[in-house]
């Protein structure tokens, strides 16, 4: 499994402060550290960077990697929760913490955590690779029982000598760390750079798709996909899980709901956006998000427009007012791109 070493970079939900270069030098100095092996000092620089930034994401997310990289999975294991506490739409914190729980045996707590990662980045091939890991993990020890039960079960054993023909110690993978003891453990630094390759496969897929087909023609491609891209229920589903999220106060869920390059209304940061989102969503102890006759427009450039009427009720505000969303497809989910109240 693949542990992010996040250190550079998070992503453009976070924000950090100037003095902004000497901190960025800091950070990259104990970076350098970590990746040389001298955690010790790694972590005294970090720690020193910590005491004039207790709260900095960057800073805490490299303490992890040293924790783990020294063998203290309880500790790193208590950062990355924080982490994914206090800034749910990450997908890196709960990549890591997978890999630190899969260290330990306990496979449903880190699929979970994968499965929260993929949430909130559907797109993040890492989480997607690791969860594969885990599957094949937790067959093994389905495999394993069913032969301590029958040991004449050949089936059994030949899908269980596969699975181990896969991550045996020869087979071409990384050298294993002490932040991650699963076999066939990754360590990777990723960049905006990176991140941007993960989202490439699916553009690229298509070419071989299309030259695939002898004779096509661009009527008869085009027309059998349209029927499964215009599929309001697919629209209004999203439209229900997104509310729900909200209602639910699912910080995570409902930041999961927007595209990439949604665009905050009246120009500002998303890193600022989602701050007071997630103030406003996490805060009140109840909340009751309502949605009442939703219309679905489908557009050429395939985009799909929900114009409805929310009802939203928090302790004694309540409010009612007509809202339009932009959507856009990514994979087999609709996210929001653009979001206007007044039609």
């Amino acid at each position: 499994m693949r542990l992010i070493a996040l250190v550079a970079t998070l992503t453009a939900a976070l924000v950090i402060t100037s003095p902004a270069a000497a901190q960025s030098d800091e950070l990259q100095d104990a970076s350098q550290l970590l990746k040389q092996g001298q955690l010790d000092r790694a972590l005294e620089r970090v720690e020193a960077y910590l005491k004039g930034k207790p709260k900095d994401a960057r800073g805490r997310f490299l303490r992890g990697l040293i924790l783990a990289e020294q063998n203290k999975p309880n500790d790193a294991i208590r950062i990355f929760t924080e982490l994914t506490q206090e800034f749910p739409e990450l997908p890196e914190p709960y990549n890591n913490l997978a890999v630190l729980y899969a260290s330990q045996g306990q496979y449903d707590k880190a699929r979970s955590s994968l499965e929260m990662a993929i949430r909130t980045h559907p797109s993040y091939a890492t989480a997607h690779e690791n969860l594969g890991d885990i599957y094949a993990k937790m067959a093994s020890q389905a495999y394993d029982k069913a032969l301590q039960l029958d040991k004449g079960n050949t089936t059994a054993q030949t899908k269980l000598n596969l699975i181990k023909d896969l991550f045996s110690p020869g087979s071409p993978r990384p050298p294993k760390t002490a932040a991650a003891r699963l076999d066939a453990a990754k360590i990777a630094v990723a960049t905006p750079s990176q991140k941007q390759t993960q989202k490439q496969p699916a553009p690229a897929s298509k070419p071989p798709v299309k030259t695939a087909e002898p004779a096509a023609k661009p009527v008869p491609s085009k027309q059998p996909a349209r029927p499964a891209a215009r599929n309001p229920d697919e629209v209004l589903k999203t439209l229900n899980q997104w509310v729900k999220a909200w209602s639910d106060n699912d910080v995570a869920g409902y930041l999961g709901h927007y595209a990439a390059d949604f665009q905050p209304p009246k120009g500002e940061s998303r890193g600022n956006w989602e701050s007071q989102r997630k103030a406003r969503i996490a805060k009140p102890r109840k909340i009751q998000v309502k949605v009442e006759s939703p219309k679905v427009v489908f557009s050429d450039n395939g985009r799909v427009t929900v114009t409805f009427r929310q009802h939203y009720q928090s302790g004694a505000l309540k409010v009612a007012s007509t809202k339009t969303l932009v959507m856009v497809k990514a994979g087999d989910k609709w996210l929001i791109q653009q979001e206007k109240v007044g039609g």
